[in-house]
């Protein structure tokens, strides 16, 4: 499901004042009452009923009700419209009821909460709903945050605030302020920006007696939030209610549609004119008929008075929309979701796709995409956190130009440092003797890692240090200099303590530079004892070797080279430097580092500009190298996925070398790949060179224009670039710079050809912006589904952008789970979500519309038939009831049974015949050709159905004689011969018989005839004598041998030609489903596992926001350690490998 945002920002501020009511009522500021219902008493039925009579099948059957109130045109009865239509509505009517109580509760139950606000200097217990802007509240240890607050003060040493921040984003933060609420109860004012549904950011600045400061987003505790571990704080209130940013991203939900969806209501629409166009074939013969032998009917059906043929043509023609509405299907929206709805469970349910160690199921977040899980044809993803397990080791580094790391198998042992962590493990033990000697480059490198962070320590007994870190990489940076006698210890807003080889060493924190998608870098300003000034930067080598010092040229040579050795063997690196600075220089620039950070207009522009002025001429101390590792069965998944046809492109962060290298190790590069591709210039020029190059190696004879064919893929106007024939597979990889320029409007499809070409697509060092415009650049020029899964804040928007998004619970917090479709604990689970639940979706979703239409349209050509029998005259074939129920219960529980569970291979055979994913992705299942098919066959068939009933009784009377040629048991046969030749056509498209499938279809069968022989007996005649006139007709022909002769053979010859082509196809031109169930009985071999190749690789800089402004501030990170679930084999999902040709 998309989430639309509405972001408005008004040119007009929030201004308010602490514990002041009158000032801030003057504002007239939305109060903290929320609703998220839709109706009330009053408004339910009508609102409800007027949303519902907007879809066009409920519109139409409300007109063909208004058609039946009209003597000269009503040829049904009322109930044969009303009871369906009621149905349909009643169904929905109670879904939203029950939707919109739950919502009703929820508020009630919200609103009535009770806190603490400060009034007139007391505290005293309020609703939240009556809390106000500008009213001060306290909260207390695990409630929930009232509304969008300004943090004050807290119970906890320093001012701690320990929040849980999980219904917003699943991740637990801290933040601390250090004014006091005597301060800010006499004299405080705060102007800040309208409200506004950015979660991430807040701006706005707080005056207290003269003095100004800026607030930020981690000033702000936000409605949504729990605070944790903290006995009380308290807060002023600055947004409420509606205007709370947890309300504003409630914004309406817009679900995506799939394929299907926009096909179905083409069909639709197409269906209502072919029902215009059956309606005027029969008028116009009615008004033939009436012109030329109507007036030898008139002694018995006299005419009315100005009666013609004309006027009798035109008021058939609606006659016969009445009689051929169930062409029309008002129960395929409700049906399709029921479907939808029961697959989802499915996926819920699965305990295949449940991960023990973390507790977490895979869950359906949405139930309309199922079937779009069958025909997905590119899979966009991230690398660490989703292919990774995002769980750092420090392993390698180097330091002045030296490497460590690569020597004995014998483990350090750490004994000597009281502090050190048991749980590291580092081999090289000339880098203890190196610590241990005095080395001052080697002791600066890890006084670095040991200072330049975010981390919080917690030491809740003497030496027992946990580390609470934004990210695994610095909580393995900060461990190793821990372990190597730079021991980080705690933490204040002004200092950060260290314990130096023994020694206790406290730095003052001056400024924190901090991280975000720009910078790619973070730098600390501290002052030692001794009074001097350093700068420690750590970040992407890339960016940091901008910005040193030329005396450093010759280090950066050597510490290059390291770097390469390091991506080699697949690890993140990361560059340190640091500068000394001047003391004086340093306050001119603190200067303007407070004016840029309390302006409220580009202040995030400003700070970085000042950033870079004080970031530039560092000194190289030498790179750090973090190991992490695949999650265990990415190989094996992506290569069943890319037998499935399936195009797998990784967008990540990271260096060249490391995509390049995971690329190798998860199987998405191989050896065998005749040439994998590298795009890396820096000039647009050069970037189309080399795209134009690769694409004309993969096809020499492919043209300059990329081939374009104008589409309407899913209901959208635009031009599809074309697949182009390729020779052999190919890989690409591309860095970030490079698809800049790629991306740029006269380039893009010039990527899009080449990229597509390739099986598999690297982009290297992208940012969440170009992660999207890829997505975006495939979606809109290919006739294709696509998949975005990743794990973190920064492929939300790519999740989001994608025809499916599918998020990864895993240690990035639950930001791209709250946005995507889909969600599971791990990347392997996506085979069996896409080859097993997608494939199976599909196939049932394509299954029901084939068999509801087929149902639909020979019930409705049977009637068209009689009509050339009954003079035109709008009579119907079938009893009225048995057109009622028809749709309602007959034909209605067999269909679901088998679209709910039929499949035609198992999960097992799925896995290892991936090659059964294909159909889908060329949408072979369901299409407008195959819907021609169905309109042919079921022409065929209600030929049969009507000519043989009608040959058969026609001059035929039964064993005594009688004559039972009359209309009442033609329509019976007619109807009985429709009902169990639809359901031999079910059994027949039945792969996979349940239960539940044979009830559905004896029962409805047995139904039938219960209704029928009640229906039509004497008490009913003699109760509803006008409603029931069909009386003694089932007893009557029903117990006579030629009749059920006749039923055998309509029957016979209904199947036999479908029979005959399903033989025929499968011994001439079968399908890949054919061949694998015709293979079942094979032993398939496994093949060995091909080594992996090892390639370069490197470290990509974390892409959330760093909390330095929350460090210098006072307000500290609170995040749990979670362990990773040990990673276990495919134990269920084994998959083996058939090399025969299909």
């Amino acid at each position: 499901i998309y989430v639309v945002f509405f972001y408005f920002i008004s040119s007009e501020e929030r201004h308010l004042r602490a514990n002041d009511r009158e000032y801030n009522l003057s504002f007239m500021y939305a109060n903290n009452a929320i609703k998220t219902s839709k109706y009330n008493v009053f408004t339910f039925l009508p609102l409800n009923l007027f949303e519902q009579f907007q879809r066009l099948a409920n519109a139409y059957f409300v007109f063909l009700l208004i058609l039946q109130l009209i003597p000269q045109i009503s040829s049904l009865s009322w109930f044969t419209t009303v009871v369906p239509l009621l149905l349909v509505l009643s169904i929905t009517l109670a879904k939203d009821l029950s939707d919109d109580i739950t919502r009703h509760k929820n508020d009630k139950h919200v609103n009535n909460r009770k806190v603490e606000v400060l009034i007139n200097g007391e505290l005293k217990s309020e609703k939240w709903m009556n809390v106000q802007v500008g009213d001060i509240v306290k909260l207390e240890n695990n409630e929930f945050v009232t509304a969008d607050l300004l943090l004050l003060s807290s119970s906890e040493p320093l001012n701690l605030i320990y929040i849980e921040t999980a219904e917003l984003d699943g991740l637990v933060t801290e933040t601390l302020i250090k004014y006091t609420i005597s301060i800010l109860y006499i004299s405080g004012e705060v102007r800040c920006e309208p409200p506004n549904n950015r979660l991430d950011k807040f701006t706005g600045t707080l005056t207290v007696r003269g003095e100004t400061f800026a607030l930020d987003n981690e000033r702000i505790l936000l409605r949504g939030c729990t605070l944790r571990n903290t006995e009380w704080c308290f807060g002023l209130v600055v947004f409420g209610g509606p205007d709370t940013k947890l309300m504003q991203n409630s914004g309406k939900s817009i679900f995506k549609r799939t394929s299907i969806d926009h096909l179905m209501n083409f069909l639709v629409m197409f269906i209502f004119g072919f029902l215009a166009f059956l309606c005027t074939i029969l008028s116009i013969g009615n008004g033939i008929w009436e012109y030329k032998e109507g007036n030898s009917f008139i002694t018995f059906l006299p005419r009315a008075d100005g009666a013609n043929a004309s006027l009798s043509a035109f008021l058939t023609f609606w006659s016969y929309v009445i009689i051929l509405n169930t062409v029309v299907p008002i129960s395929l929206y409700v049906s399709v979701e029921i479907l939808r709805l029961g697959n989802s469970y499915f996926i819920d349910w699965d305990c295949k796709m449940y991960h023990v160690k973390s507790n977490t199921p895979a869950q359906a977040r949405t139930t309309t995409l199922n079937e779009e899980l069958g025909q997905i044809k590119y899979i966009f993803s991230d690398k660490t956190g989703t292919l990774t397990q995002n769980i750092m080791t420090f392993n390698r580094c180097s330091i002045n130009g030296k490497s460590y790391g690569k020597s004995s198998k014998k483990k350090i042992d750490f004994s000597w440092n009281s502090l050190a962590d048991p749980k590291f493990c580092f081999h090289d033990h000339k880098l203890v003797e190196a610590v241990k000697s005095g080395s001052p480059e080697v002791r600066a490198f890890f006084r670095l890692l040991a200072l330049c962070h975010t981390v919080m320590a917690e030491e809740k007994t003497e030496g027992e240090l946990f580390y609470q870190a934004q990210s695994p990489d610095e909580g393995a940076l900060v461990t190793a200099a821990r372990n190597f006698g730079f021991v980080f210890r705690s933490r204040t807003p002004e200092t950060i303590s260290l314990v130096e080889m023994g020694v206790p060493t406290t730095y003052e924190l001056l400024a924190v530079l901090d991280f975000n998608n720009v910078r790619k870098r973070m730098s600390v300003i501290v002052r030692n004892p001794e009074g001097k000034l350093t700068l420690y930067c750590k970040g992407a080598d890339t960016i940091i070797f901008e910005r040193l010092h030329p005396l450093s040229s010759k280090l950066m040579e050597v510490t290059t080279e390291h770097l390469n050795e390091y991506a080699g063997e697949g690890l993140r690196t990361l560059a340190l430097a640091y500068k000394d600075l001047d003391e004086d220089k340093f306050e001119e620039w603190k200067e303007r580092h407070h004016e840029a950070s309390t302006s409220l207009e580009d202040r995030e522009a400003k700070l970085d500009a000042i950033y870079e002025e004080i970031e530039k001429d560092l000194l190289l101390l030498g790179a750090s190298a973090v190991e992490d590792k695949l999650q265990d069965g990415v190989p094996q998944t992506i290569e069943q996925l890319a037998k499935a046809d399936i195009k797998i492109w990784v967008l990540t962060g990271d260096k060249q070398e490391t995509a390049e290298n995971i690329g190798y190790s998860c199987n998405m590069l191989r050896e065998e790949m005749k040439e994998i591709f590298i795009v890396a210039s820096n000039t647009a020029e050069e970037v189309r060179e080399e795209l134009v190059n690769a694409r004309k190696k993969m096809s020499p004879e492919s043209g300059d224009e990329p081939p374009i064919e104008k589409s309407r893929f899913l209901g959208k106007k635009s031009q599809v670039v074309e697949d182009e024939k390729v020779n052999g597979e190919y890989g690409l990889v591309i860095n970030g710079h490079s698809l800049a320029f790629a991306l740029q409007k006269d380039m893009q499809l010039e990527l899009l050809r080449t990229a597509c070409m390739c099986q598999a697509v690297i982009c290297c060092r992208v940012t969440p912006l170009q992660k999207a415009q890829v997505v975006e650049l495939v979606k809109k020029h290919k006739k294709a589904v696509t998949l975005a899964i990743g794990d973190g804040a920064n492929d939300v928007s790519m999740i989001k952008t994608a025809h499916i998004g599918v998020g990864i619970s895993g240690q990035e917090g639950m930001q791209a789970v709250l946005s995507s479709d889909f969600s599971f604990a791990q990347f392997r689970y996506l085979q069996r979500l896409l080859l097993v639940h997608g494939r199976w979706s599909y196939l049932r979703m394509c299954k029901f519309l084939r068999y509801f239409f087929y149902k639909n349209f020979t019930f409705t050509f049977v009637h068209f038939w009689y009509a050339f029998f009954c003079g035109f005259s709008a009579q119907t074939v079938y009893d009225e009831w048995f057109i009622t129920l028809y749709n309602l219960i007959y034909a209605a529980l067999p269909v679901i049974g088998l679209s709910l569970f039929d499949q035609d291979v198992n999960d097992r055979w799925s896995f290892q015949y991936p090659q059964l994913y294909a159909p889908g992705q060329l949408n072979q299942y369901f299409s407008k050709m195959a819907f021609a098919r169905i309109l042919l066959h079921s022409c065929y068939s209600s030929l049969i159905l009507f000519f043989v009933p009608w040959a058969a009784m026609c001059d035929t009377v039964r064993d005594d004689g009688k004559d039972i040629a009359d209309y009442q048991s033609f329509a019976l046969l007619a109807q009985t011969c429709l009902l169990i030749v639809v359901s031999v056509q079910l059994g027949l498209d039945t792969y996979y018989w349940t239960a539940v499938s044979q009830f559905f279809l004896w029962g409805s069968l047995s139904v039938y005839f219960a209704v029928t022989f009640t229906m039509y007996s004497n008490g009913m005649y003699l109760i509803f004598t006008s409603s029931f006139p069909f009386i003694g007709t089932a007893r009557n022909s029903l117990n006579q041998p030629n009749i059920w002769l006749t039923i055998f053979l309509t029957t016979i010859l209904c199947i036999l030609p479908v029979v005959a082509k399903r033989f025929l196809f499968i011994q001439l031109k079968p399908t890949i489903n054919d061949k694998v169930v015709a293979r079942l009985q094979h032993t398939p071999r496994k093949v060995p596992r091909r080594r992996i190749s090892t390639r370069r690789s490197g470290y990509a800089f974390s892409h959330a926001r760093g909390y330095g402004d929350l460090v210098t501030s006072g307000r500290f990170l609170r995040i749990p350690v979670k362990t990773r679930s040990a990673l276990f084999p495919h134990t269920d999902t084994t998959l083996y490998l058939y090399k025969k040709n299909m």
